[in-house]
């Protein structure tokens, strides 16, 4: 049995482009001698639609691309993903289901039992699960089909009643096939590979996992699709981040004839210390994460080119990369937007830098635009002294300026905030904190520093003068970050601990961190919620991002 697994990148109601890429996937493994192709969740119409699913006009291009794709279906068998309604009336009105296509005819449907509601996922809201588990007969083999969620209630602290596999083991399947949209994160792939290999080694059927791959607005998705033969052996990985199709052959006795990747019994890796992203392990995956959170989001929205304001900081600096390598480097435009405050190295390392990146940029100084808003509010502000307001009258200056030139020309407002200052409201409402697309507020400070190395990991990209100063808003006389904010090495630790795990401020002080600091730290975090629930979507590179995976309170009092 030649089975062969397309991941893809597909656009969200965006039916004739998915089909289309189906279509020519199923024509390419037909050519290729496959006798089945497996696709990934949701494939038709895109993951995750949300609302779309509400409008009964988006479900019928969903069945009109089914049938396109069914007249493919001839000499091979299609398993493809799409919204299906529920024609019985008990419950929700949709399945998330599965399409097996053959001989141009539905030969069964499959739904989903078991559905993600936490975090970024919210299935539960639109979808009905499965009530029933039947295997598939295919060319003298029989199948168990799940859908992502379907193989990861496992363990010894299962999240669901049912285990889909549990109860189709009775009908002696022979191949488990899944069909998965599994958003990455930085701590996931490993977890993902243990979680496909722990299915093997307990129901001892080959497996073979397709991924979807592309981003849709903050989730990233990243493919890494598996075959995994009966003895757990990883026997095929299809890449990460970009579309690939492979075919694997299974024997009759459930084993796969390619070479053997990983063996069963490998070490797994050590763990991963999420702050510094050690790069052995997977800032290379974190970095390509971000390239495509934001070519995708470019090109899925029309979008063709970006703007930023470049500080000569750290944070503006990566992210000016990050867009380059991205969009082209032709196609970001940097803004140099020197106060009276700002150094001269700053300016010196800002200019460096798009000379190293050859991207175009232009110099705009904002002392006429700042010392104009000083005039204009001095009868009212009088002869108070000089304070927060008059801060951010500097980074509200330069995001009006930013914003005038995206108006005009057409460009995207990339934002450079990271997670360090959304988390502590470290950042100036319709200032700094403008744009279209967040593409650090998932990363810490001290992961923003790692990426940089890994920019510079050729050749000197970003200046090492960058890296190595003291990072601050140059707003006024001398200023520093430390100045407002513990040290990142300190503090990026003390948010890690709250916002990805969850600790309590009791957990938090007893793993020896300053009991004041902490204090200080959590009610920065919780009091500036309302900052953040007006921010740009943020691409998504940690099991826990701010925007739709985390939804805490505005007005609430807890650690206020």
């Amino acid at each position: 049995m030649k089975i062969c697994i397309a991941q893809q990148n597909y656009h969200i109601g965006n039916f004739e482009q998915n089909t289309h890429k189906i279509i020519c996937a199923i024509e390419e493994a037909k050519k290729q001698g496959a006798d089945l192709i497996l696709f990934s969740e949701m494939s038709v119409c895109g993951y995750p639609a949300r609302d779309f699913v509400e409008f009964d006009d988006f479900i019928a291009k969903c069945y009109e691309s089914i049938e396109q794709i069914k007249a493919a279906a001839d000499t091979i068998g299609v398993l493809i993903g799409s919204p299906a309604r529920n024609t019985n009336k008990k419950g929700k009105d949709l399945f998330n289901a599965a399409f097996f296509l053959y001989e141009q005819e539905i030969i069964a449907e499959i739904h989903k039992t078991l559905l993600p509601t936490y975090d970024v996922f919210d299935e539960n809201r639109y979808f009905e699960g499965a009530d029933e588990w039947k295997v598939i007969s295919f060319k003298g083999k029989k199948f168990a089909v799940t859908i992502c969620e379907d193989i990861w209630n496992l363990g010894d602290n299962p999240l669901y009643r049912i285990c889909p596999m549990d109860k189709m083991m009775d009908q002696h399947p022979d191949i488990l096939l899944n069909l998965s949209a599994s958003p990455f994160d930085y701590t996931h792939d490993e977890d993902r590979k243990a979680t496909i290999k722990a299915n093997v080694l307990k129901y001892k059927i080959p497996l073979f996992y397709c991924n979807a791959v592309g981003s849709q607005t903050e989730i990233v998705f990243d493919g890494g699709s598996f075959a995994f033969d009966k003895m757990a052996n990883l026997c095929g990985a299809l890449p990460m981040f970009e579309d690939a199709m492979e075919i694997f052959e299974c024997t009759e006795e459930g084993m796969i004839n390619s070479p053997i990747i990983e063996p069963a019994a490998r070490v797994p890796n050590k763990e991963l210390n999420p702050l510094t992203l050690e790069p052995t392990l997977n800032i290379d995956q974190v970095y390509s994460a971000l390239v495509l959170g934001v070519r995708d989001y470019f090109t899925k929205m029309g979008f063709k080119k970006a703007i930023l304001g470049s500080s000569g900081g750290i944070d503006s600096a990566v992210t000016l990369a990050i867009a380059c390598d991205a969009l082209g480097k032709e196609n970001v435009h940097a803004i140099l937007m020197p106060s009276p405050y700002s150094t001269n190295h700053s300016v010196n390392d800002a200019v460096q830098l798009s000379k190293n990146l050859n991207n175009p940029y232009d110099t705009i100084p904002i002392k006429e635009v700042y010392e104009s808003f000083l005039s204009t509010l001095k009868p009212i502000f009088k002869d108070l002294p000089f304070s927060l307001a008059e801060e951010n009258i500097q980074s509200r200056s330069r995001g009006n300026l930013l914003m005038a030139l995206a108006n005009k020309f057409g460009y995207v407002l990339l934002n450079t905030s990271n997670k360090s200052e959304l988390a502590t409201g470290y950042g100036t409402l319709y200032g700094d904190m403008a744009g279209g697309l967040g593409v650090l507020g998932d990363c810490y400070k001290l992961q923003v520093y790692e990426l940089a190395k890994y920019i510079n990991r050729s050749t000197e990209i970003i200046p090492q003068h960058i890296i190595t100063k003291a990072p601050s808003a140059e707003l006024r006389p001398d200023q520093k970050d430390s100045d407002s904010l513990p040290a990142y090495e300190i503090l990026d630790q003390i948010l890690f601990q709250y916002i990805e795990k969850r600790a309590s401020p009791s957990a938090i002080k007893a793993l020896g961190f300053d009991q004041d600091l902490v204090d200080k730290t959590l009610k920065m975090v919780n009091t500036n919620e309302y900052k953040r629930n007006q921010f740009c979507p943020i691409i998504r590179i940690s099991p826990k991002a701010f925007g739709v995976g985390r939804r805490v309170p505005i007005v609430a009092k807890y650690l206020n």
